[in-house]
């Protein structure tokens, strides 16, 4: 019991610097072995599917159409949902005919697996990619659920996949098959409103073995997935990968700001990792040429 303990209390190293190059030097050095990732709407940006509060994101998208909205995060809570889901499914057909490949940065988390330093990828992310890039579900926590599912709001059924994205990409709203419902089906999306996954719960207290925090493409300005980053250890090192800074992370001994372009700097960490690192992101990314995902259809394009 003692070990265990001892175990949990492990105390990584200081970065040598403030930097990038001192993030590479200690995930080169072997010591660091549990990486925690948290990912944001910002790493899927490459991939053409728009994130929330940059400029010409979703919530600028709501803006524009001029709906009676008092914020555009209203259009995301259950209770204006059932009232009328006609704006989310509006706003829904935007990515429901898209197609999609993982980015630089998705397989740069699969990288972390196969090189067996990643502990977990905590993801705000709806979109599957991660899923996709090859990340084992046993290393996914999909805080904000996921639009791979869809179920009905009132009885709880399980919906068609191809039935909901017909009715959305033309301008119906799905509704319950069920005899006898007829409920509003909605993805499996978490909304402002709703309780996370469970599992979010079950893992948060295996944070405390990370030894690196990677924030990337994110501004974590939603809560509860925002906290996760104060409940790693004080001495682990967080490092913010955005374009923009972090609230809230900066103030720890081994917090480092890297701001700029997620996929430009994830490259530049491999190769100052060094060994083989860059070569195998590359290929791992190449895996995913054959993988660029249809929403709701399951087909390679």
């Amino acid at each position: 019991m003692g070990q265990l303990f001892s175990w949990f209390k492990r105390t990584p190293p200081r970065l040598q610097s403030k930097d990038l190059e001192g993030v590479a030097a200690y995930i080169a050095s072997g010591r660091c072995k549990n990486i925690v990732i948290m990912a944001g709407a910002g790493i899927s940006r490459a991939a053409g599917i728009p994130d929330f509060r940059s400029q010409g994101g979703l919530y600028d998208v709501l803006r524009k159409w001029n709906i009676d909205v008092r914020r555009p995060e209203d259009i995301f809570t259950l209770s204006r949902f059932k009232e009328d889901p006609k704006p989310f499914y509006k706003l829904m057909s935007q990515l429901y005919g898209g197609s999609y490949r993982p980015t630089l940065t998705h397989s740069f988390f699969r990288l972390l697996d196969k090189r067996r330093v990643l502990n977990a990828c905590w993801t705000q992310n709806v979109d599957n990619l991660e899923c996709l890039a090859g990340l084992p579900a046993r290393r996914l926590i999909e805080a904000h659920g996921t639009l791979d599912s869809q179920h009905c709001t009132s009885c709880g059924a399980k919906c068609d996949d191809r039935k909901m994205k017909h009715a959305v990409v033309t301008g119906d709203i799905p509704v319950c098959e069920k005899k006898g419902c007829g409920g509003f089906v909605k993805p499996d999306v978490v909304m402002f409103g709703e309780s996370l996954p469970l599992k979010f719960w079950l893992n948060l207290p295996f944070l405390k073995r990370a030894d690196l925090l990677i924030i990337v493409g994110t501004s974590l300005a939603v809560p509860p997935f925002s906290f996760i980053a104060n409940w790693v250890p004080t001495s682990c090192p967080r490092v913010v990968i955005n374009m923009e800074p972090v609230w809230g992370v900066g103030g720890r001994a081994n917090d480092v700001e890297v701001l700029g372009d997620c996929d430009e700097t994830v490259r530049r960490l491999a190769q100052l990792i060094g060994a083989d690192w860059e070569a195998q992101l590359d290929a791992l990314w190449k895996e995913t040429e054959g993988k660029v995902f249809q929403y709701k259809e399951g087909v390679p394009a």
